[in-house]
Order: C-alpha cells, then sequence, then structure tokens
C-alpha cells in the first residue's frame, strides 16, 4: 500500500507540481479534507444557461432555475464532510437523471405539493422533488421534500443527514468512492432503471466546473467575492425560542445608560439556540470582535443586490463556521451567547446592503419585507468543514 501512495504522489509531482501533492497527501490522510479544500466547491455566478453533451451525445440546455438548483447541491455538497467534488458530481447526475434539474410537485399524489415553490407537475408514483423522493419511503414530509436544500441534504445522508441512518444517502453507502459514479447514484436511488445515470455524467461535471470559482484570496486588496444569488431567506433563530428584547434606533444604552443608536435588532433567546443563516452566501469573517464579542459576517446577493447579515454576542465556541465557507440559508452557523458589550443572551442582527461597512437598516423590517421563513428547531443541521470542531 505504501509503495502505491509513493507511486502515485510521484506521478503527481510530475503532472501537477509540489502544490497538489500537498493537497494529495492532505486527502489521503482524511477524505474530508475533499470536502473543506480552499476553492474547491465554493459556487461563482450563475449563467442564464448552459449547454453540455451527454455520454451518448445528445446535446442538453440548462436554465438558470436548472442551474440555481445546482448551485444548492453544489453548495450543500461542499459543506458536507466526505462529499467533496466526486459526491457532487454523483448527485447532479441523479438530480439531471432523475427530474432534469427540476424543483416537480406531485399534484395527482399529494395536492399539497403544489403550495410550495416549483418547477412544474409530475406523476411518477408518489416521487417528489429534484431527486424524485418518496414520502412513503421514509425519505421525509411533502414540505420537507419540496425544499431543494433538504433534498439534496438527504441525498448526501451521512450521520448529519435528516434521513440518518435510513433510507440511505451517499455517505451511508460503504465504499462508494470505489463505485462507478452511476452505480453510486443507483446506489442512494435504487431506481428500475440503473444504467440510466452514467449517462449524464459528463453533464454533472460540466455543471461543477462551470459553477465553481476558486476562493478568493485573503488580505487587502484581494479580489472581490462573487455571491450567486439566494435561494431563500429565512428567520435566524428556530420558531417559538426568542422575543424581541431591543429594535432597531435610538435607545438608551443598557449598559451606559447614554442615548445612542442600535444599529441592530436584538432577539432574546437562551444560551445555546442554534443562530441560522438567513440566506446563502459566503462566510467573510468569523470570530471575536471586542464590543461585538463573537461575530459572523455573511456576504450575500438577494435581488440582485449584495447584502452583509452580521450576527454578533456568541460565544467563542459557539462559532461553528470559518472564513471562505459557502453557506445556505438555514444553515446552523453558531450558537446565541452573551459575550462582548452584551447583558444577557440574545442574538444581535444586522443587515447592511452594499456589504461589509455599509449603513445597517432595520434588519427585522428587512426580513419581514422579504417573508422569511420560520424554521423549527432540529430542522438544519451544524456547517460542517469547521476547523478544530469550529470555534475561532
Amino acid at each position: 500500500m505504501l509503495k502505491k501512495l509513493l507511486a502515485a504522489l510521484a506521478i503527481a509531482v510530475v503532472c501537477f507540481g509540489p502544490a497538489t501533492v500537498l493537497l494529495s497527501v492532505a486527502v489521503l490522510a482524511n477524505p474530508a479534507v475533499a470536502a473543506c479544500a480552499p476553492g474547491s466547491l465554493i459556487v461563482g455566478p450563475i449563467p442564464d444557461s448552459l449547454t453540455a453533451t451527454t455520454r451518448n451525445g445528445e446535446t442538453v440546455t440548462l436554465n438558470r432555475q436548472q442551474l440555481t438548483h445546482a448551485a444548492t447541491i453544489i453548495t450543500v455538497g461542499g459543506q458536507t464532510d466526505g462529499v467533496g467534488r466526486p459526491g457532487v458530481v454523483i448527485a447532479l447526475m441523479a438530480a439531471l437523471t432523475e427530474s432534469h434539474l427540476r424543483m416537480l410537485a406531485n399534484t395527482g399524489t399529494y395536492p399539497e405539493s403544489a403550495n410550495y415553490p416549483n418547477d412544474g407537475d409530475a406523476s411518477d408514483h408518489d416521487s417528489l422533488g429534484l431527486f424524485q423522493m418518496r414520502p412513503q419511503a421514509g425519505w421525509g414530509t411533502v414540505a420537507e421534500l419540496m425544499d431543494p436544500n433538504y433534498q439534496a441534504r438527504a441525498f448526501y445522508g451521512g450521520p448529519t443527514g435528516p434521513n440518518y441512518p435510513s433510507p440511505r444517502g451517499l455517505l451511508d453507502i460503504p465504499g462508494w468512492q470505489q463505485l462507478d459514479p452511476g452505480e453510486a447514484a443507483q446506489a442512494v436511488e435504487v431506481s428500475a432503471y440503473p444504467d440510466r445515470y452514467q449517462n449524464y455524467q459528463p453533464v454533472a461535471e460540466a455543471i461543477l466546473t462551470a459553477l465553481t470559482t476558486p476562493t478568493p484570496s485573503g488580505g487587502s486588496g484581494g479580489g472581490e467575492v462573487v455571491v450567486p444569488e439566494t435561494t431563500r431567506v429565512v428567520f435566524p433563530l428556530p420558531e417559538g425560542t426568542w422575543v424581541r428584547t431591543s429594535p432597531f434606533g435610538w435607545r438608551t444604552d443598557p449598559i451606559t445608560f447614554e442615548t445612542a443608536f442600535h444599529s441592530g435588532s436584538d432577539y432574546g433567546a437562551a444560551d445555546g439556540t442554534p443562530i441560522f443563516a438567513v440566506a446563502d452566501g459566503i462566510v467573510t469573517h468569523a470570530g471575536y470582535t471586542g464590543n461585538w464579542g463573537g461575530l459572523i459576517i455573511i456576504e450575500h446577493t438577494v435581488g440582485g443586490e449584495p447584502i452583509a447579515s452580521y450576527y454578533a454576542h456568541m460565544w467563542e465556541h459557539g462559532i461553528h463556521v470559518t472564513e471562505g465557507m459557502t453557506i445556505t440559508a438555514g444553515q446552523h452557523i453558531g450558537d446565541v451567547g452573551s459575550s462582548g458589550k452584551s447583558t444577557g443572551p440574545h442574538l444581535h442582527l444586522e443587515i447592511r446592503p452594499g456589504g461589509t461597512g455599509q449603513p445597517a437598516i432595520d434588519a427585522d423590517q428587512w426580513l419581514t419585507d422579504h417573508d422569511a421563513e420560520g424554521i423549527t428547531d432540529g430542522n438544519t443541521s451544524r456547517a460542517t468543514c469547521t476547523l478544530n470542531g469550529g470555534g475561532r
């Protein structure tokens, strides 16, 4: 085994250079590194269309909505330990085959499925969504399966998957990395037509190449972070866990007792309550910062405009993301704390149109204006690919 490893590394040196070898050693030592490798799965601008060719020579053209669903699959894969680019290709192959990357309702079996955002109606038994998952098979409720983010998490599976341990997701298939990608997709989908997934492998690879870009370099003077349009907007705390304690605007400062402008919206909640990202985006700050205490900043694109969201006062151990991570709306990014300039456990949320450093607006009103979805506790998983178990 050691001889094979050294031989593989020698070939990599000749073909790709030292940088690739360093990454290869890390991936071999820890497969999760493949999912966390900087720049490997960060989604860039989503094009209006993409044309690719299947293995049997058929030309396929995908529109922006289909590519947006692909971006969700890529993003969820990028933040799920152990998936990496190979796993994302398999997921894209499955979704292309099952739904042609469309979020499909099924009103014949589930009339209520039409009440959720969808790209059309299908009638394949009792299947729903991107991966044509069946509620009766235990994949989830109709409401859950009409959520692209949920379906992607269910397909990948693993200990953090919403369907763990059954039905099995990709990470629950022993040795899936050694299977042909089409066979791996079939192992999850258990289709009556097992040979059809391989046909879409070239299309899946073309999508992944087109939609992913290298991670922007850190430090001042670096390139501007490109963030794709969010798929949804959600409330940052679980339903039933919070109360509004201090609104945006002028107030008497609870520590200095002087009149001061409060640039955020405060939501009182128990210490340790999960904090969710309000939209898809990229983390640009995650650490302990003066009066903010534990602070996370995420850059988003909402309605075509750049938006930054700030989440403050977490304990240092309550920060579960790191800078450069791609995050999906509703992702568990941290826990409520009371660090920095704080009088008790709460989330201080700021929304800043234009991005980091721009003036804040009323976050509570912004969430209302964007019809933010409420989500229940336990409906999302903690962000993965954190360093040292999370916290900075």
